[in-house]
């Protein structure tokens, strides 16, 4: 019995930790522009959003209790450089404004319209800090009072919108190949996967509290949270998808904030707008304290506690209010590129390791396949950017997969047996 309440605890905590901002507008905004082609892009977009996450979780089980084992699996500097470039993205640069930006403009301001934007950020990370500055607490907290009551409150505005769907499915002028693209592409910015590879440590350390220290005890549970974590993203997921496709709404450049809030007010009324609010800010405050954790911890690992757990804490909130004034749409939009590159990167690492750890335990072959992903990923978002072109780089649309967005693949398996070939031969 007390396994299964930690398991539920747990599971709660690591959803709550992964559901903030973007998981809150993404889908609906990607319901809007697919219409009906809604099922093969809910498969694309749990690709990304969902089940990378959980495997990410499932790779740091295996390798040990934190992102450094999993990157010691490779090199030794590999887990400092990616996991900084992942913190920076999961935390002041993307991830942490955009949740206070999100509560500023669906949470608060269509039920205040006078509230201003720069009290909400101060409120918002006030509390960020408060709860964040004693992480011991920061599982619990989550897990066992904002969780559920996020959940209830989110599947009372997915049934009714099911029950009584505003509209018919939106027309799309995506075909179902790019429609999957488009899914999978939008689970980047969710940015869980590469989150997961930072809350695996959070969860494990938060399993062992409770008592499971045996490594198959602490799997257990750890991948049974991850598991109900999993269920849970996968129902309102696509529950709101689905209401996307059926809002009625025919402009396709509406902003997600904006089409949130159609959604709300036209499911369940003035006071489905106080509902949604209450979602929004119980959404955003659990994953900017899961994250802003998360920073905290890693670099003052990383710097060996010369800079401090508080003191990081504490720049995080405040560099991160400062950068949430600027709005959703602008942060989601800056947030492509590097998203886009680091990516291909962990999703890489994370696979390789899973399918490949237990039985090729050299690190050449893992070596190759990164490089090969790091320079595929390079191209595409100088082609992203305006740095390159196609005809500069004219074998780059050539690529199998790059349709799909996945280009990277075929090359990270070339690297892969690249680098065990090469170890191979090293060793004879």
């Amino acid at each position: 019995m007390k396994k299964r309440k930690d398991i539920l605890t747990i599971g709660f905590a690591l959803f709550a930790m992964f559901f903030g901002a973007g998981n809150l507008l993404l889908p609906p905004f990607i319901g809007l522009q697919v219409g009906e082609h809604t099922l093969i892009t809910i498969l694309a977009f749990g690709l990304t959003g969902i089940l990378l996450p959980f495997l990410g979780i499932l790779s740091i089980v295996k390798s040990g209790d934190t992102i450094y084992d999993l990157g010691n699996r490779v090199n030794p500097y590999l887990a400092p450089i990616l996991g900084t470039i992942i913190m920076l993205c999961i935390g002041p640069l993307i991830a942490i404004p955009r949740t206070g930006a999100t509560t500023f403009e669906v949470g608060i301001l269509p039920n205040f319209p006078n509230f201003n934007p720069i009290i909400s950020s101060i409120i918002f990370f006030s509390l960020t800090w408060i709860l964040s500055i004693s992480p011991s607490k920061v599982v619990d907290i989550i897990g066992n009072i904002l969780t559920p009551l996020l959940l209830v409150l989110l599947f009372i505005l997915i049934v009714v919108g099911l029950l009584h769907p505003i509209g018919p499915f939106a027309s799309s002028g995506l075909t179902p190949t790019q429609s999957f693209k488009f899914g999978f592409t939008e689970g980047y910015q969710t940015v869980d996967m590469l989150a997961s590879l930072v809350f695996a440590g959070i969860i494990i350390a938060a399993a062992q509290a409770k008592g499971y220290k045996e490594i198959h005890q602490k799997s257990s549970v750890v991948t049974s949270a991850g598991a109900i974590s999993s269920l849970c993203l996968v129902c309102i997921y696509g529950g709101l998808v689905y209401l996307g496709a059926t809002s009625g709404i025919e402009d396709k450049e509406i902003g997600r904030s904006a089409l949130l809030i159609h959604i709300a007010r036209s499911t369940l009324g003035d006071l489905g707008m106080m509902a949604i609010g209450l979602c929004i800010a119980l959404a955003c405050l659990t994953t900017s304290i899961a994250l802003t954790t998360a920073v905290g911890t890693f670099f003052s690992k990383l710097t060996n506690n010369k800079l401090s757990y508080k003191l990081l804490v504490t720049l995080c909130t405040i560099f991160s209010g400062v950068l949430s004034i600027s709005g959703v749409d602008k942060i989601i939009q800056f947030a492509y590129p590097p998203l886009a590159f680091v990516y291909p990167i962990a999703i890489t690492l994370v696979l390789y390791i899973l399918i490949f750890g237990n039985f090729i335990k050299s690190k050449a072959p893992y070596v190759g396949a990164l490089i090969a992903t790091t320079v595929v990923a390079a191209f595409n978002v100088g082609i992203m950017l305006n740095l390159l072109n196609q005809e500069q780089v004219p074998f780059f649309s050539q690529l199998p997969l790059s349709d799909l967005d996945l280009a990277w693949v075929v090359p990270s398996i070339l690297g892969f047996l690249i680098g065990l070939a090469f170890d191979k031969l090293k060793k004879q």
